[in-house]
């Protein structure tokens, strides 16, 4: 092992993030005095002309009634089916990997309020208080790798089990294997490049809970429902060699925050799904030669090519990914699988709020895909 790992001055964890800090420690440094939000127009505008996106933030907006009332519904009408996806995957990871020296690293900060989840589940299943630590992997740029050596240096034989929300297309799955690729290289370390996802609609990981494209609850909020974290951020003039990647804690919405809530709506399903989460964890570890078949690409391919879209960035599939851009980004249209699914309730509301067209696109992995408006073809 390169003992590389073990120079340099990482600095202890911040206190950031409004969950508990036995739920999880976030390795960021904290950005939280600067101005970094930039106006949606403004921020695609910049993102299609080249700055990377982590260089700046979206604007984060206190939820209006209209969002919260759907956060609070599709929590309602999930919350069972969240849990037993949850049991699904977090029993898939202890028959993997064992519990002696797992570390859960949960990807800031889609990833933190389903790595809190397992983290609970299996404290309380196996009544096993696992470290949990929330870090960030920026598209483009790569994982945190002094967070990497953080978390080794703490637990130095630590068996990582990355996690995160949702896949999309795969595109931080392929970050994660390039990742832990180079790290191999230049530490002598190798990392498990596992992603542990609560649903897996791209068919681009191996450990997950499900595979169905449904609207997971946190997906409907930002921050508030995240810990109060921003998204990260990775820029020269603020993030240093020695520094963790950077992001925001907006202390100024704690009344707004429903990150906790989140987790409590959640957690008294564990004992009812426990029995059955078992029985499909065991159906999924059987089957799991062809668990990886990246069939959500393909799909994304093909939308690029019947809608000529130039930049593949700009096709965001799965329900949760479809309301993200619903909420946060410019929209140019939404495609659907089959408009009678009910799946896609949330998003058909939302499209039509905010008059963006809707078009039936058959024979998709996903409920839906939603893409970014080419401002460039204006």
């Amino acid at each position: 092992m390169n003992t590389s790992i073990f120079d340099g001055n990482l600095a202890s964890p911040s206190s950031m993030g409004s969950y508990k800090r036995e739920d999880v420690v976030f390795l960021l440094k904290d950005l939280s005095h600067l101005e970094l939000e930039r106006g949606t127009e403004d921020r695609e505008e910049a993102i299609q002309s080249g700055t990377h996106y982590s260089e700046m933030l979206p604007v984060e907006y206190r939820p209006s009634d209209a969002y919260i009332q759907l956060f609070q519904e599709t929590l309602n009408a999930t919350a069972r089916r969240v849990a037993e996806a949850i049991a699904v995957v977090s029993e898939q990871i202890v028959s993997k990997r064992g519990l002696s020296s797992l570390v859960l690293v949960s990807l800031a900060r889609a990833g933190t309020p389903v790595g809190v989840l397992i983290k609970r589940y299996i404290q309380a299943t196996y009544r096993v208080d696992l470290p949990h630590y929330g870090i960030s992997i920026i598209r483009g740029k790569g994982i945190d790798e002094n967070a990497l050596k953080y978390i080794l240096r703490t637990h130095p034989q630590a068996n990582i089990q990355f996690i995160d929300g949702w896949t999309g297309k795969g595109a931080i799955r392929k970050v994660l294997i390039q990742a832990c690729d180079s790290f191999e290289r230049k530490h002598g370390i190798k990392l498990s490049d596992d992603l542990a996802v609560l649903a897996d609609p791209g068919h681009c990981s191996a450990t997950y809970g499900t595979r169905d494209d449904f609207l997971i609850p946190s997906a409907c909020l930002n921050a508030t429902v995240s810990g109060l974290i921003s998204r990260t951020v990775l820029r020269d003039d603020l993030i240093g060699p020695d520094d963790y990647h950077g992001a925001k804690f907006y202390r100024e919405w704690e009344k707004d925050d429903y990150s906790n809530a989140y987790l409590e709506a959640i957690e008294p399903y564990f004992d009812s799904v426990r029995n059955e989460a078992r029985v499909t964890a065991n159906l999924l570890l059987e089957q799991h030669e062809d668990a990886v078949t990246w069939k959500g690409e393909q799909d994304i391919r093909r939308i690029q090519r019947d809608f000529g879209i130039s930049d593949i960035n700009l096709i965001k599939p799965g329900v949760g990914e479809t309301t993200r851009v619903l909420l946060r980004r410019v929209p140019w249209k939404i495609l659907v699988d089959d408009p009678q699914n009910p799946n896609l309730a949330s998003i058909l509301m939302l499209a039509r709020d905010r008059g963006v067209p809707i078009a039936v696109y058959p024979d998709l992995t996903y409920s839906c895909c939603g893409i970014i408006k080419p401002l460039k073809e204006e």
